[in-house]
C-alpha cells in the first residue's frame, strides 16, 4: 500500500530496522530482569533452607513438605517441586563459598541453564567459564551442553599460540579467546588411509558444520588459495574470514603429526596474505595449523621465534580430551586470571 510523502526505500527500511532492535532490545532487557529476580528468589530459597536445617536440625523430609506447602499455596506457579527446591539448596550450598564469586553471575543465565551447569560440571572454574559464555552468546540449552559434551573449556585453556608475542595486547587477548587446542570433526565419516586432499574436501562437503565446530564468526574465503611470490605459485589450504576479528585466517591441514617446518611454511603464507591480499580496514592475518597429532613440546619451540601470530591444533573424529593432558592445565590462580580475561574481552567485543 503507498502512503502520502513516504520515504525512500533504502531509508525507510533502515528506520524500520532500527527500530525493531530497539523493541528487542528492550524485550532482552525485561527478560534479564524477570530472570534476575527469579534466580535471586531461588537463591534466598535455598539459603533459608540450609540455614533453617541447620538451625533446627531438620532432616531431608523438611524439604518434601515444604513443596507440598508451597504447591498448595501457588497452585498456579511451576518451580516449587522437591526436585526443584532441592536444586535451589544444592546451588546454594555450591556456590555460596566460592572463590569466584559466583553468586552474582548465575543470575546472568536462565535457571535452566544454571542446572544444565551445576550438574554436568564439577569444577567453579569451569562454571564460571560455561556461565559467562551462555550468557554472552545467548546459548541455547542444546547450544550450552554440546559445548560442555564437546570440552569448549578445555579445549580454550590448553590452546598452544604465541599470539601474546606477535599480536597487539588486545587483539592477542581477542584472537586467543576463539582459537581451540583440538577441534572436534565428528561430522566427517572417514576411514583410514586418507590423504590431506580427502581430508579437505570432506571439510569441504560439510562446511557449515565445519564453521561451526571451528566455533562461529567464521566465513568461509576459498581452498587452495594461491599467493604469487617471486613467480612462485603456492596455495593455502583453506582460507576463512574472521567476523570479530576482522582478519583473514589461513587453514593448514595435516594428517600427520605437528612438524617444526610447519610454522615457518605459515609463517611464510600470513606475510604473502598480509602483502597481497589483506584488506586495509582488515587486521593482521593469523594461522592455524591443524594437525593428526602434535609433541606441545615441539610446539612450544617451533612458535618461540616465529614472526607471525600461529596457532597449532589437532583434530579428532570424536569428542574426549585425553587424559593426560591435565597436566598441561594452568594452575588456579592463572586459570581464574585467564577465564576472566577471556569473558570480559569477549563482553567488550559483544558490547562494541
Amino acid at each position: 500500500m503507498k502512503h502520502d510523502n513516504e520515504p525512500a526505500d533504502p531509508a525507510f527500511f533502515t528506520f524500520v530496522e532500527e527500530v525493531k532492535k530497539m523493541i528487542k532490545a528492550a524485550q532482552y532487557r525485561a527478560l534479564q530482569t524477570v530472570n534476575q529476580e527469579q534466580i535471586a528468589l531461588y537463591w534466598g530459597i535455598g539459603r533459608i533452607i540450609v540455614e533453617r536445617q541447620q538451625l533446627h536440625g531438620w532432616g531431608k523430609s523438611i524439604v518434601e513438605r515444604l513443596a507440598e506447602e508451597l504447591q498448595q499455596a501457588f497452585p498456579n506457579a511451576s518451580g516449587y517441586s522437591s526436585r526443584n527446591l532441592w536444586r535451589m539448596k544444592n546451588l546454594y550450598e555450591e556456590y555460596n563459598n566460592s572463590d569466584l564469586i559466583l553468586p552474582p553471575v548465575v543470575a546472568e543465565i536462565a535457571w535452566s541453564h544454571n542446572m544444565i551447569i551445576l550438574e554436568k560440571c564439577k569444577d567453579e572454574h569451569q562454571r564460571f567459564f560455561y556461565i559467562k559464555m551462555a550468557a554472552l552468546h545467548l546459548w541455547s540449552k542444546t547450544a550450552l551442553s554440546n559445548a560442555i559434551t564437546g570440552q569448549l573449556w578445555e579445549k580454550t585453556l590448553l590452546n598452544q599460540q604465541n599470539f601474546q608475542e606477535t599480536l597487539p595486547t588486545t587483539q592477542a587477548e581477542d584472537a586467543a579467546s576463539v582459537i581451540r587446542d583440538e577441534y572436534t570433526f565428528g561430522f566427517l565419516h572417514l576411514s583410514e588411509p586418507y590423504t590431506e586432499a580427502q581430508l579437505e574436501q570432506a571439510l569441504l562437503s560439510n562446511i557449515r558444520d565445519f564453521l561451526a565446530s571451528m566455533g562461529g564468526d567464521f566465513t568461509f574465503v576459498g581452498n587452495q588459495v594461491g599467493v604469487t611470490v617471486d613467480g612462485k605459485y603456492f596455495e593455502i589450504d583453506l582460507l576463512l574470514f574472521h567476523r570479530s576479528l576482522q582478519c583473514l585466517v589461513a587453514i593448514d591441514l595435516k594428517i600427520d603429526e605437528f612438524q617444526p617446518e610447519h610454522a615457518g611454511k605459515m609463517n611464510f603464507y600470513l606475510s604473502a596474505l598480509n602483502a597481497l591480499h589483506r584488506k586495509p580496514h582488515e587486521r593482521a592475518s593469523i594461522g592455524i595449523i591443524i594437525c593428526k597429532s602434535k609433541s606441545r613440546t615441539v610446539v612450544e619451540f617451533a612458535l618461540q621465534d616465529v614472526g607471525k601470530p600461529i596457532g597449532v591444533a589437532t583434530y579428532t573424529f570424536t569428542e574426549s580430551l585425553p587424559k593426560e593432558l591435565s597436566q598441561f592445565f594452568p594452575s588456579s590462580q592463572e586459570l581464574v586470571e585467564r577465564v576472566e580475561r577471556l569473558t570480559k574481552n569477549l563482553k567488550r567485543k559483544h558490547s562494541a
